[in-house]
């Protein structure tokens, strides 16, 4: 009998490969972060003698989800301004509102609450576009979760620099400082294309291929930016970043909701990755995101939260179901988005596109056990015939039971392991103190 640290066990087993099958009565074993076997329960218990055996009847166990696009720390912003448009959103309320607090202790005590919320939800990476993300990599380390972080990038200044050069000059350090962490990935994240120069995304994507990462961006977001950038420069955002040259295989862009069906096809010809910001665009009256055409085009589409301040809440699991719904009103297509399909966004297809597929996303033999277990045992889970619309279409985040990253137990019970929750939310009502008074 071969030692090992956990087998988890569940009534189905997920893979998320592709052109897999659920596996029932499965179970995955982990050694040293690792996934050394999946399979059948009864097989596996044959061969090996684990410390710890978690999950069971009445359990799921699936890779953990992936969140292609936040603010993390905007948290802490959450419902100071709602109900209105973007622009008035953010100029107006959002930036004033960071100009005044934005600071490294700021983003470390934010941060610890989102990840804290976005764990229970069982999301164990998040791709960042903020400030002071030292402070945040800095929690992820403490905590145990991963994320892909990165500074984000303007043409006027803020709390994180005064000038495109010291912008760059920031990006670059923390590049430096943190490139090849277990857990804390850097990438570049210029803001958008009505708040970036052509020329600063160049420096931008020239950055990100020094040092092989990810660029995240937000992209035609909003009819207003679709015609801002039209009388700018006489093109759409995407075609204006396709006629610079700035569309490839690495850009992460957040949205995409003002397409035509030509650039459709230049994101998918590009190779483009879309984090689909569902709750966040219907909320803020952005628009409703081309998905099926895109999908159809073959452009690699997954999920993203956007900002608590914009959604209001870090799940992945609420955009999965509401987006799976959705569009099959908007396409008339109650085939559209299937449920499986919508899974791999939330799961392969987010590793993918940060990057990180070659060591997540799927439960598979060499990767790293980034996994969930859902508690099937409740009464809006009862009867079950097909597991995965049942996760899409019935699930909630509560229903998570444990999560695990690179083999260590994050969540255990719906109970946070590495981040003391009262701490958290205390600490979360004093800064609230601070910003009305």
């Amino acid at each position: 009998m071969q030692k090992v640290d956990y087998i988890v066990t569940g009534e189905y087993v997920l893979t998320m490969e592709e052109d897999s099958q659920p596996i029932q009565n499965g179970a995955v074993v982990v050694k040293d972060g690792r996934i050394v076997e999946v399979g059948k329960a009864e097989e596996i218990n044959k061969s090996y003698a684990p410390e710890k055996i978690i999950g069971g009847d009445a359990k799921v166990v699936l890779p953990s989800f992936v969140n292609t696009h936040t603010h993390a720390a905007m948290v802490y912003f959450r419902g100071i301004a709602d109900d209105l448009p973007l622009k008035v959103w953010l100029e107006e309320h959002i930036w004033p509102q960071e100009a005044r607090w934005l600071s490294p202790e700021f983003i470390r005590d934010a941060t610890e609450l989102a990840c804290l919320e976005m764990l229970k939800a069982g999301i164990t990476v998040y791709n960042d576009m903020y400030f002071f993300e030292d402070s945040s990599a800095e929690v992820l380390k403490r905590v145990g979760m991963r994320g892909v972080l990165g500074a984000g990038i303007l043409d006027f200044p803020t709390a994180q620099a005064k000038t495109p050069d010291e912008y760059f000059r920031k990006a670059e350090e923390f590049i430096q400082r943190w490139h090849g962490d277990e857990l804390v990935v850097p990438s570049v994240a210029p803001h958008a294309p009505y708040t970036c120069s052509p020329e600063t995304y160049q420096r931008a994507l020239s950055l990100a291929e020094k040092y092989d990462l990810v660029v995240h961006t937000h992209l035609a977001e909003t009819e207003w930016e679709v015609n801002e950038i039209r009388n700018r420069y006489g093109r759409t955002p995407v075609e204006h970043l396709e006629n610079h040259g700035l569309l490839q295989s690495r850009v992460v862009a957040a949205h995409c909701v003002w397409l035509a069906d030509e650039e459709i096809e230049i994101l998918a010809r590009r190779g483009v990755k879309v984090s689909h910001c569902v709750e966040s665009n219907l909320k803020l009256a952005s628009g409703i995101s081309p998905v099926v055409k895109m999908l159809k085009a073959g452009v690699k589409l997954t999920f993203g939260t956007d900002s608590a301040a914009s959604n209001n809440d870090l799940d992945i699991l609420s955009e999965v179901s509401i987006a799976a719904k959705l569009h099959k009103t908007v396409s008339g297509d109650p085939t559209a988005l299937d449920a499986k399909t919508a899974l791999l966004m939330a799961t392969k297809w987010g590793a993918e596109a940060l990057g990180l597929g070659n060591r997540i996303g799927t439960l598979t033999v060499g990767k790293e056990a980034d996994l969930i277990v859902i508690d099937l045992r409740k009464p809006h889970l009862s009867p079950i015939y097909n597991i995965y619309s049942h996760i899409v279409y019935a699930a909630k985040s509560s229903d998570i039971d444990t999560v695990m990253v690179r083999g260590k137990v994050l969540v255990n019970g719906r109970k946070a392991v590495t981040i003391d929750e009262e701490t958290v939310l205390k600490r979360a009502a004093s800064w609230k103190e601070k910003i009305v008074g």
